[in-house]
């Protein structure tokens, strides 16, 4: 006896359909496939794992750069309310040298005046009056030469 047990039927029928002995597919190619998968698999996580750590640096530099810019706009906004204040405002208007205004009139759409309007009070011009504003010719010290 050959140690093998007889199949009959099916079992010998399935059992011809599969091979025996040195007709086996080789198992390089399969290992090699494998392999590569692997590998590849690898370098696609490596790849992903950095472009996600890069991203994440980003994202701090620019969270950074908005707390900054935040910091600035808050600063900026309380200097501007400081200076709208309706104090900081009437010491400003003092300092250059603007007064409160008298009693203002009001024109109607049809071009009547009502109410009377008054001068400042206690407000003089001096009598050699400087305007803000200055003609191109007052500018200049004296005469420029034109010939040239």
């Amino acid at each position: 006896m050959s140690g093998k047990p007889e199949l009959k039927g099916r079992a010998a029928r399935l059992a011809r359909l599969l091979p025996t002995g040195p007709g086996q597919a080789a198992r390089a190619p399969f290992v090699l496939l494998v392999v590569l998968l692997l590998g590849g698999g690898l370098i696609c996580l490596l790849v992903l794992n950095s472009a996600l750590s890069e991203g994440a640096f980003k994202l701090d530099d620019l969270q950074r750069g908005t707390k900054n810019l935040t910091d600035e706009e808050q600063a900026l906004q309380r200097d501007i309310d400081a200076y709208s204040a309706p104090d900081a405002l009437q010491r400003r208007a003092r300092e250059l040298g603007m007064v409160p205004g008298g009693d203002p009139a009001f024109l109607d759409p049809d071009g009547t005046v009502k109410g009377v309007p008054s001068p400042a009070p206690g407000v003089r011009q001096p009598a050699a009056y400087t305007p803000l504003v200055l003609a191109p010719e007052a500018m200049t010290d004296g005469p420029t030469p034109t010939g040239r």
